[in-house]
């Protein structure tokens, strides 16, 4: 056992978003086995009453209040120091005074970094390892963002991607080891960093497959008479934003025209302005639920239609712990260890999206069959004790810190 600091960009409690999931699995296996100093960002006021929570299973917690409307503007002093706008939005001088107080005083053996925008408030090549959880390579996402928007969202963009790039290549030389949350994310790195690439290494998701799995006591929340089709996320995030808003535009019309009582459900947290306006006869947009399970369950399929993504997502590992038959992206289903056209199913233009779930409701058995099948192959690939135990080799008692203490 030893004493971690953990650093992460959100509270990670509860696992109610993508980063929140990983986070907090990770924050769950850490305490197992070691005690943990939590420094985090609280940017939901939903979130606050959960800090309490979070102290019961960490030695201590410091949650600084982040206004996103703030910090947005904050981060806009990165345009006149050059650095990436994303490192003054997690600027914060009393976490900063936090952690040097917790190092100082609590005998700290090792850091632990979720995402890279924290790797600022520690002294990295120090003499305290830390090790560095990116999850995705994000100055590769914001170059794909750049690639996507019109000027000058498009400049600023991929200004953010080089900026960011360069942070993230001195955080991984000064780390001890870095991790990316599947080998495509990793390689991506590796080729943009080579001088790290013998330390960094993939560290997957996983999914709880005892929570996430078909119910009796879960009553659908669709008409009877309707064919469901889900996507659930949070629907502030713009990749998800704009995966609705292009499926809802090119893909729904088409599906309605052979299937009228056919409804694209939008399922998650604050619904975007541009969300919201796609909600009508066709279209439900839910907001907040208390339990998405039941949305997946009960849905005639769950789609992913993400144009913009990178790694795995949570979602799609979700929906085929629920058994139901998932259509996503090319790149999303190359994320996941499983196999298309068996396990779930890719596509990637309009009229791919439109075949292929015609397919899956004019055949309603072999639609459950993936459905099931998807379900066995997250049970098989996914727990998260697997893939969260390849990080404890370099942990107090490790083999790793044994070898080089």
């Amino acid at each position: 056992m030893g004493n971690l600091l953990y650093l992460v960009h959100r509270l990670p409690y509860p696992p109610n978003k993508g980063d929140k999931v990983r986070s907090y699995h990770l924050l769950r296996h850490l305490c197992a086995r070691h005690r943990v100093y939590l420094g985090t960002f609280v940017d939901d006021p939903e979130d606050e009453p959960h800090v309490d929570t979070l102290r019961q299973w960490c030695a201590d917690v410091h949650a600084a209040r982040l206004s996103p409307l703030v910090a947005r503007v904050r981060s806009l002093a990165g345009l006149l120091t050059g650095e990436a706008l994303t490192l003054p939005y997690y600027d914060n001088g009393e976490l900063r005074e936090w952690v040097d107080r917790t190092c100082r005083t609590q005998g700290i053996d090792a850091v632990l970094v979720f995402s890279s925008a924290m790797a600022q408030y520690v002294e990295l090549g120090g003499s305290l390892p830390t090790l560095v959880d990116f999850v995705d390579a994000d100055s590769a996402k914001w170059t794909q963002y750049g690639e996507t928007r019109r000027w000058p969202l498009s400049w600023l963009y991929a200004r953010e991607g080089r900026r960011l790039l360069a942070f993230e290549r001195t955080v991984a030389a000064g780390a001890q080891r870095s991790f990316f949350v599947t080998e495509n994310e990793a390689n991506l790195f590796r080729r943009a960093a080579p001088e790290c690439a013998d330390r960094v290494e993939a560290m997957g998701n996983g999914v709880d497959t005892d929570f996430f799995a078909p119910s009796g006591d879960l009553a659908s929340p669709f008409r009877r008479d309707e064919h469901a089709v889900v996507f659930t996320g949070a629907m502030d995030y713009w990749p998800n934003v704009d995966a609705v808003a292009w499926f809802a535009g090119e893909v729904l019309p088409k599906l309605r025209q052979a299937w009228p009582r056919l409804r694209f459900w939008i399922v998650g947290r604050n619904p975007a302005p541009a969300v919201r306006q796609l909600a009508g006869e066709a279209v439900e947009v839910t907001g907040t639920v208390a339990d998405v399970r039941p949305y997946l369950m009960h849905a005639s399929l769950v789609v992913a239609p993400l144009r913009v993504a990178r790694g795995i997502q949570n979602k799609v590992l979700e929906a085929m712990a629920m058994a139901r038959p998932v259509l996503t992206s090319t790149a999303c289903a190359g994320a996941v260890d499983a196999v298309v056209g068996r396990d779930l199913l890719a596509a990637e233009a309009a009229d791919e999206y439109v075949a292929a779930i015609a397919g899956l409701l004019d055949d309603p058995a072999a639609a459950a069959a993936m459905g099931a099948a998807g379900r066995r192959r997250v049970a098989e690939r996914y727990g998260w004790a697997a893939h969260l135990s390849c990080i404890d080799r370099y942990l107090p008692g490790g083999a790793m810190t044994e070898r080089h203490s």
